[in-house]
């Protein structure tokens, strides 16, 4: 049997994390994470980490794996995956890959594209007029100038948001454009899982969660990142709105509002992503049984 990397794709609070432990388990495998924030050790209430339980039940690699003192992007988590998948195939043939960072997820199947250079003045004045207006500004502009980029961004990042504007002041194509390179060719099989459930039912499942981040501490670990407030993984959901609590912009309930809207449109978005992969079989999340028998037969 060819080495085959099981990707189980989906929106946010969908039920990936349980249903990968099942994989993985019924597999006899492990599981590499898809999600850009939580392999940083110091954030774990904010991004909805596996339980210690969890992680005991199966080996995951790129949880806890890095300090928020480090950065870490797509093309780094590339050659991790590759590597952590070729450590997983020297036991078994199969290894599971969970996440809702699409990027993430299409760097280990298909590898990066080369973006081109950005002379550093370009940078400089983008940043200037970013901390001059913020991010309302920078979500503008390129909802404007780039409506193709926009319609599919992660609107609520402005590191994104300012490579793809730096890209095109640099050379006058949107950054899409550089997203359409020839896929490289793995050398495992790949099968393509994708996960739902009814909008109405998805949105209790954020508001919970989010409910349950309040109650775990989520306040209390912004705060002992914040001196990283600027980094990448703290300028996204969970994070930005509690920081604009710190400063006064939010009571502490408004904030909480804007975690959960802010989820339900970053959920939308990873559904806008996934559902262009002609590739991904979409399951209901509570059809677990399905999905295990329409994989088993893939397998063998």
């Amino acid at each position: 049997m060819k080495n085959t990397v099981v990707v189980l794709a989906g929106p946010t609070a969908v039920g990936k994390t349980a249903l990968a432990i099942r994989i993985a388990q019924q597999l006899g495998t492990e599981i590499i994470s898809a999600d850009s924030r939580q392999c940083y050790r110091e954030l774990s209430i904010g991004t909805a980490k596996p339980s210690p339980e969890e992680l005991a039940a199966v080996p995951h690699y790129f949880i806890n794996s890095h300090s928020i003192t480090e950065e870490v992007n797509a093309a780094m988590y590339e050659q991790l995956a590759l590597q952590y998948a070729d450590d997983i195939f020297k036991r078994r043939p199969v290894a599971v890959v969970a996440g809702g960072t699409g990027l993430y997820i299409r760097a280990l199947l298909e590898g990066m594209d080369r973006m081109p250079p950005v002379p550093p003045e370009i940078r400089t004045a983008l940043r200037e007029q970013y901390a001059a207006h913020g991010l309302a500004w920078l979500q503008e502009t390129l909802r404007r100038r780039d409506p193709a980029f926009y319609a599919v961004a992660e609107t609520q990042n402005p590191q994104r948001l300012l490579r793809a504007l730096e890209v095109l002041e640099a050379t006058g194509q949107s950054i899409t454009a550089f997203r359409t390179a020839t896929p490289q060719q793995r050398n495992f099989n790949i099968i393509k899982i994708g996960i739902q459930l009814p909008k109405e039912m998805l949105h209790d499942n954020i508001h919970r969660r989010v409910d349950g981040m309040m109650d775990a501490g989520l306040v209390e670990e912004v705060r002992s990142v914040e001196a990283f407030r600027h980094h990448n993984a703290l300028q996204t959901v969970g994070y930005a709105e509690i920081f604009d609590y710190f400063d006064g912009a939010l009571s502490l309930p408004q904030a909480v509002e804007a975690i959960k809207t802010h989820t339900r449109q970053y959920a939308k978005r990873q559904l806008t992503w996934f559902r262009k992969d002609a590739d991904i079989q979409w399951f209901d999340a509570r059809e677990g049984d399905a999905i295990m028998q329409a994989l088993l037969a893939q397998l063998h």
